[in-house]
């Protein structure tokens, strides 16, 4: 059965606070929600959404997929709160979701996590990118052809830490490497687009 996220109906003084919601910062909201707070679940719900929904059509092309993981995935934190500290939501929603994406590619294809993270395919598409000026437009599609041309975990971490502007500690968590890995990674798959670039 398809599980759907519904925001929970306020009054007239809820909805005021609500309102005062959209200031406080992520983790004092997931504080909140813990405590059993609807409102300060419902706006962690609209604040992350899309972030989540296009991070997931990075990792898999069926949106169906994407918003069934991302419904089920907030319908279990309600009905189970994680015991763990969280230290970043943002980072513990986009891991929570990969390894949810990642789950359902496993159990189709009998392989282990590893093999299906060296499979999928880590899109990055003109999204990504605002457009400002016709030459823009032409840079945008010289770097989306490099991009694409790197390896699968070499495109995530690039667009986790400049479009998503995550910390190394946040991509270590989501991409399940350690900090220096992280960083290291990072700086491989900028000299590898760096090389790319200038050979195009």
């Amino acid at each position: 059965m398809k599980l759907k996220i519904a925001f929970f109906c306020v009054d007239c003084s809820t909805k005021l606070r609500y309102r005062l919601l959209t200031d406080i910062p992520d983790i004092d909201l997931w504080s909140s929600f813990e405590k059993g707070d609807k409102t300060a679940f419902a706006e962690l719900f609209r604040r992350h959404y899309s972030l989540l929904y296009l991070y997931g059509c990075k990792l898999s092309v069926h949106t169906t997929v994407v918003e069934d993981c991302i419904q089920e995935l907030f319908a279990e934190l309600w009905q189970n709160k994680p015991a763990s500290t969280i230290q970043s939501v943002k980072a513990y929603l986009l891991t929570a979701l990969k390894y949810k994406i990642y789950r359902i590619y496993r159990s189709r294809a009998a392989q282990s996590f590893e093999e299906v993270n060296d499979h999928i395919h880590f899109e990055i598409s003109h999204d990504n990118f605002i457009i400002a000026r016709e030459e823009d437009n032409q840079k945008t599609n010289r770097m989306i052809a490099a991009l694409q041309q790197l390896p699968s975990r070499q495109r995530e971490i690039i667009y986790l830490k400049i479009y998503q502007n995550l910390g190394y500690d946040e991509i270590s968590e989501i991409m399940g490497i350690n900090y220096q890995v992280s960083r290291n990674l990072f700086s491989q798959s900028i000299k590898s687009l760096r090389k790319i670039l200038q050979h195009q």
